[in-house]
């Protein structure tokens, strides 16, 4: 409990460039060896090396656990992992042919983005991809993923864009708001897809300077709006968003 209650202090600067691991006085044992930063390396090492569905899965499920939180050693982990140039490798993960490995990357990058300066990077190089996993659209052929999985997706870009406009933009220009708006109003969707997909247009509504733009192209305000009464009322097995966060 002591050990803990020190390792949830805030930094001073939460946008730092790099966050050192603590010193320590010594040798991690029992749980402890499980946030390390050469485990950390290990992590890395097996998403950018391995072929294997279940390990890829499982690495990017641990750095999703372990990024959870304020906790200091997940904001090591967090600058960790962009230090390592790990946040490449995850974001490619999102194109895997595996669904349970693209919703593992999923809410990976949804804790990492945490990290403001992971949170821009993030919103660079992975908005394209995770709009790719979106149903809807023009692309063939067309993904058929599970409710869980859409909405980890969904949440994972709503991390990403807030307080991030070019992030946001970013989504625009990747035709994310047709595919929001669909999962919006089409009536085939949960009610947990549509109100994910509905926080994400809400935030996009929200930058002033965007409205013009999205105007300009036949949007309006009613389509960031959340529209339940067309959801469908099929559920998963769970009817709650089972992050880490």
């Amino acid at each position: 409990d002591e050990w803990f209650s020190r390792g949830k202090k805030l930094p001073e600067d939460p946008g730092a460039d790099t966050v050192d691991f603590p010193k320590r006085t010594t040798p991690a044992k029992g749980y402890e060896l499980l946030f390390q930063p050469e485990v950390v390396r290990i992590y890395i090492s097996l998403l950018k090396e391995s072929k294997t569905p279940a390990i890829l899965e499982a690495s990017a499920g641990a750095i999703q656990n372990l990024c959870a939180g304020s906790w200091t050693y997940g904001r090591c982990i967090r600058s960790a992992l962009r230090q390592e140039k790990g946040l490449s490798a995850i974001a490619d993960l999102l194109s895997h042919d595996s669904e349970r490995v693209v919703k593992a990357a999923s809410g990976a990058l949804r804790n990492l983005a945490v990290d403001l300066r992971n949170k821009e990077l993030i919103g660079k190089h992975a908005i394209p991809n995770l709009v790719k996993n979106l149903p809807g659209g023009q692309q063939t052929p067309a993904k058929n993923l599970s409710e869980d999985t859409v909405v980890s997706i969904l949440n994972t870009i709503n991390e990403v864009i807030v307080d991030n406009l070019e992030a946001a933009k970013k989504l625009r220009e990747t035709q994310g708001i047709e595919k929001l708006v669909l999962i919006n109003k089409s009536g085939n969707r949960s009610e947990r897809e549509v109100r994910a997909a509905a926080l994400v247009l809400q935030t996009v509504w929200g930058y002033k300077e965007l409205r013009k733009p999205l105007e300009k192209e036949g949007w309006k305000k009613s389509d960031f709006q959340v529209n339940l009464s067309n959801a469908s009322r099929t559920q998963g097995g769970n009817s709650f968003d089972d992050s880490t966060l």
